[in-house]
């Protein structure tokens, strides 16, 4: 094991085989690796908390993603997720789940995620649908205790206003994923009290480097959004590799000491996560 512990805060364990995710979440526990792995469906949240569920390192989160919501065609009014609006090759493990049904995860769990709105070309047409799913997922954190990864593509405001009328940050904990807001937005969620996790592509634009330099130390986490696609090979000196190159990258980006930065940023995930010191 390394010297110190490295903290995944957003990856999805569910994009891949049962066998390797099982042996990826073991191996990386024995190179002091933790995760939070966010679900896309509420069918991934269950397969994954069943499959990952004894894993001391690794924390599963209730999700609906916003590519995967989509529009009513039922006449209810009721947004609703469909085979169609997921790749194939996991289309057989999507049934149709209502809103209720969805919530219902969030309010069992301390962690949710990957929720959250995407306004891009692609996506906004269901955006009526996106927001109705997202602020249901909000209203089911309303007692507070919980850690939430939140996606925001086009849509920071958005996403902003819904979490502070729901005042979700207030006794939440509010993580922006690979966050591309404007610096107005940026600024917004810093003094909201979100955090961020930050990944090698975000490290790969001036803009997110600038960014980086901005966020506060104690609201900074790291995070690799892996696999890059569904079913791609991943093994745990990638998963180490990777995530160790993206601290690298913030330290020098901030130009500070990357040993003083990671013990910090071990130190927010190990609470967010609810994880006990080695």
């Amino acid at each position: 094991m390394g010297t110190m512990r490295l903290f995944d805060m957003h990856c999805h364990l569910d994009f891949l085989s049962d066998d390797v995710a099982l042996s990826l979440a073991r191996e990386a526990e024995t190179r002091g690796i933790c995760a939070f792995s966010n679900t896309v469906t509420p069918a991934g949240y269950r397969r994954a908390r069943a499959l990952l569920g004894a894993c001391e390192n690794v924390r599963a989160g209730a999700g609906l993603h916003p590519w995967w919501v989509a529009g009513d065609d039922t006449g209810s009014g009721v947004p609703f997720v469909t085979a169609d609006a997921i790749p194939q090759s996991r289309a057989c493990d999507l049934q149709v789940r209502d809103i209720e049904r969805f919530t219902a995860l969030v309010r069992e769990t301390s962690f949710v995620g990957e929720v959250g709105l995407d306004f891009a070309p692609r996506h906004v047409q269901t955006r009526d649908e996106q927001i109705a799913v997202f602020d249901a997922a909000l209203s089911a954190c309303a007692a507070g205790g919980k850690v939430l990864s939140v996606h925001a593509v086009r849509s920071a405001s958005t996403v902003l206003d819904m979490i502070e009328a729901r005042g979700t940050h207030l006794g939440n904990a509010c993580i922006l994923h690979w966050f591309s807001g404007t610096s107005d937005e940026l600024t917004r969620a810093i003094r909201m009290g979100c955090y961020f996790s930050v990944n090698p592509r975000m490290l790969a634009t001036k803009r997110g480097r600038a960014y980086v330099r901005s966020i506060p130390q104690n609201r900074m986490l790291l995070e690799t959004d892996m696999p890059a696609e569904d079913g791609a090979p991943y093994a745990a000196d990638n998963w180490e590799r990777d995530l160790r190159a993206v601290l690298a990258g913030i330290a020098e980006a901030r130009n500070e000491d990357g040993g003083e930065l990671g013990k910090e940023i071990a130190q927010t995930s190990m609470r967010l996560l609810a994880l006990q010191p080695q």
